[in-house]
């Protein structure tokens, strides 16, 4: 396959659906895309139904387009990174990886626009997050499940409102943001820096105002994450956590048991925000977005500074924080089965704690006149 025909191939691909995240290139399997969370197969023309090994390989090697760095975290580390841009059509984040002989490829389509906080219906108290000058703000969820794009909002809105020096440092540059009240540099890793550590370290000497650092992968970048947060930054992140007490649980055991008091004293002092989020499939087609929001507060302090406790937990603060804009999963999972967009199976499915959605979800259908029970057939014995 030549580059033209990869071009083609992947226009074939972005144009046969709707709604498409993402596409796969496996061996033994055609070619497929991602659309409302399910894989579908393509028809491309140009190969047979099933990948072959060689068919993937060279389709890898068209896309790292001879960049030797590239090749080099391939063969060493067994996937690598990088952007690839289909001209007027579409742009992508690319993983090659190896299986076994072979090599596999999943490229995430990329917005060609910056999506607002009202478009993607992200909650009304996440715009509070653009008013805040300093300290840490994490989001957190599987891959796939949103974070970047959220945090590209909250970015348009600081965008939207403050004259600031922005840094972002991204594996790789997924929304590529324009000057408007805000002055922005956006740095690729692998191109403009090494590694988020180098980056990060490099972005303090940068006089920027707020930092997002794609993802806080390692003890030394959440080391200096913490240090810009603490000398006046605002910077904001990802982690791969299901929930805010996993998320400080992580931080937390990046560092060893002797630095553990310290660092619970500076994420007391520094964290703003946790927002955890997981993708639902909707009823009709697509997906919608369920947060868990946490929002600091002298309880939350408290609790990162000493642990969690029975009755004291980071759970418990949110679901006492309601008033405040804070939410649990549940409690959103609960409100997005009340207004339709949600079936009751997907509900349970996705519920953090089964019980709590299933006894939300009952008064629910009681209004609606629908049975809360399966179980029928009873008779009083006389």
């Amino acid at each position: 396959m030549r580059k033209q025909e990869i071009a083609y191939i992947l226009a074939r691909m972005v144009d046969s659906h709707e709604d498409i995240s993402d596409l796969n290139i496996t061996v033994g399997k055609p070619f497929q895309v991602e659309s409302s969370g399910e894989l579908k197969a393509i028809e491309t023309g140009f190969a047979t139904s099933n990948i072959t090994p060689f068919q993937a390989e060279i389709f890898a090697l068209n896309l790292i387009n001879r960049n030797r760095a590239l090749m080099q975290t391939l063969v060493e580390d067994g996937s690598c990174d990088a952007s690839y841009e289909l001209q007027g059509k579409a742009r992508f984040r690319v993983n090659i990886f190896s299986q076994g002989d072979t090599y596999s490829t999943v490229l995430r389509r990329l917005a060609n626009s910056i999506p607002t906080c009202e478009e993607l219906g992200l909650p009304k108290v996440l715009s509070e997050i653009s008013e805040e000058k300093n300290g840490f703000v994490l989001f957190s969820g599987a891959t796939g499940t949103g974070k970047t794009t959220s945090l590209a909002a909250i970015l348009n809105e600081i965008n939207e409102r403050w004259p600031v020096h922005v840094i972002t440092l991204e594996d790789p540059v997924e929304y590529k943001h324009t000057h408007k009240k805000a002055t922005f540099n956006q740095r690729e890793l692998g191109v403009d820096f090494v590694s988020f550590a180098d980056g990060l370290r490099a972005a303090l000497r940068q006089s920027p105002k707020v930092i997002l650092v794609g993802e806080m992968r390692d003890r030394e970048t959440m080391e200096i994450g913490l240090s810009a947060s603490e000398t006046g930054h605002l910077v904001l992140s990802s982690l791969h956590t299901m929930n805010a007490g996993q998320t400080i649980n992580r931080i937390i055991g990046m560092f060893s048991q002797e630095e553990e008091a310290q660092v619970r004293e500076r994420l007391a002092d520094t964290i703003r925000w946790i927002v955890c989020q997981r993708l639902l499939p909707r009823i009709g087609g697509g997906r919608v977005a369920a947060f868990e929001i946490l929002k600091t507060n002298l309880r939350v302090k408290d609790t990162i500074l000493h642990g969690e406790k029975d009755g004291k937990t980071f759970q418990d603060i949110i679901e006492a924080g309601r008033p405040f804009g804070m939410v649990t999963f549940d409690a959103y999972i609960i409100g997005l089965y009340r207004d339709g967009v949600i079936t009751e199976e997907t509900a349970l499915s996705y519920a953090t704690t089964k019980g709590v959605v299933a006894r939300g979800i009952d008064p629910i259908k009681s209004e609606r006149g629908e049975t809360t029970t399966q179980i029928e057939g009873l008779e009083v014995e006389w």
